[in-house]
């Protein structure tokens, strides 16, 4: 054969190997929470489209699941609505031999969703009144704690069916944190976390699984993420903020709940009743969860594109999906934070 030919196919063979590596995807895995999962479902797709190499796989199985797959390693990045403990980050440097980072990547809120044939309009629940319905404490839909709530409506003389989350969930932390913080009986007996014991009512996996009990059963209340409310055409009720205020969760009302915060150096915090007036009391941030260590070269550059793309271009895609985006200090703490992946 013509040397010059054999010269010629190799240098086209290499060109051919070298553009179908580069045309490979990059997979990457990630879990967690399900408060999220709408947002990141609209980011992964827009995120893939600008960069067509890039596949991000994500499994909304709950926040609990999120942190113990990302712990164990079996996902690339996990997610989570509620900060994991000191107990879970020690667990997880010791079994991963590095450290986890905290990215905050939208705001959102936790509703009371109920199921009431014959009652219109939005009801106002306060802190006393959401805590003795999950207590078992109030039992009726015309407990005097909830007619007291709503003047002029006419609540049923039926008894009231509690739905919760039956997953590790961080839906299941934010809602809990804030009734810890309202109501001393709930944090003694019951406390908060991304799984407790409860003390009345039905399980349903996933916000799925509970928007779908509360409209299957009549005369029932649970708690979903806004949008899963708005999604469903579901009732949602106006929740009493510390200042005295029943406030129905809006952009605005989840947005000044994260103004009153400090962000701390590893995004940790908790926004659920905070201060002032026209904030809705049962808000949170939800996190990304990614190990400070990234061993595959090509993976890491890729999360990293993708968190400083999500703090740019994503933000500006939240509020289509009721979602707040992050408040700009925030956003520039983070981009800093980046740098510690390693």
């Amino acid at each position: 054969m013509n040397r010059r030919l054999v010269i010629f196919n190799a240098l086209a063979a290499a060109a051919l190997s070298v553009g179908v590596a580069s045309a490979q995807q990059v997979l990457i895995n990630g879990a967690g929470a399900s408060f999220p999962y709408p947002m990141y479902s609209k980011w992964f797709d827009e995120f893939h489209k600008k960069n067509p190499n890039a596949q991000i796989n994500y499994a909304s199985i709950g926040s609990g699941g999120g942190i113990a797959q990302v712990s164990e390693g079996t996902v690339d990045f996990g997610a989570t609505d509620g900060p994991m403990t000191e107990k879970q980050i020690n667990a997880f440097k010791e079994k991963r031999k590095t450290d986890i980072l905290h990215f905050p990547t939208v705001l959102g809120a936790a509703v009371p969703v109920y199921n009431l044939k014959d009652v219109k309009g939005a009801l106002n629940f306060s802190g006393e009144a959401l805590a003795g319905i999950f207590l078992g404490n109030i039992k009726k839909w015309n407990d005097p704690v909830l007619v007291k709530d709503n003047p002029g409506v006419k609540l049923p003389d039926t008894n009231i069916v509690v739905v919760h989350r039956s997953d590790s969930s961080g839906t299941s932390f934010i809602w809990t944190d804030y009734l810890s913080k309202v109501s001393p009986e709930w944090k003694s007996k019951v406390g908060s976390a991304t799984s407790v014991n409860w003390p009345v009512g039905l399980g349903g996996k996933g916000s799925e699984g509970v928007a779908g009990s509360v409209q299957q059963t009549a005369n029932s209340i649970g708690y979903v993420e806004l949008i899963y409310a708005i999604q469903n055409k579901m009732s949602y009720g106006k929740v009493k903020n510390s200042a005295g205020e029943f406030v129905q969760a809006s952009l605005a009302s989840v947005t000044a709940a994260a103004a009153k915060a400090e962000m701390p150096d590893d995004f940790r915090v908790s926004i659920t009743n905070p201060p002032g007036k026209g904030v809705y009391p049962i808000a949170s941030f939800t996190w990304l969860l990614i190990p400070t260590e990234i061993k595959d070269p090509v993976k890491k550059k890729m999360l990293v594109d993708f968190l400083k793309w999500m703090l740019a271009d994503g933000q500006k895609m939240t509020e289509k999906l009721d979602f707040a985006s992050l408040p700009k200090a925030v956003v520039t703490k983070e981009l800093n934070a980046i740098s510690k992946i390693k």
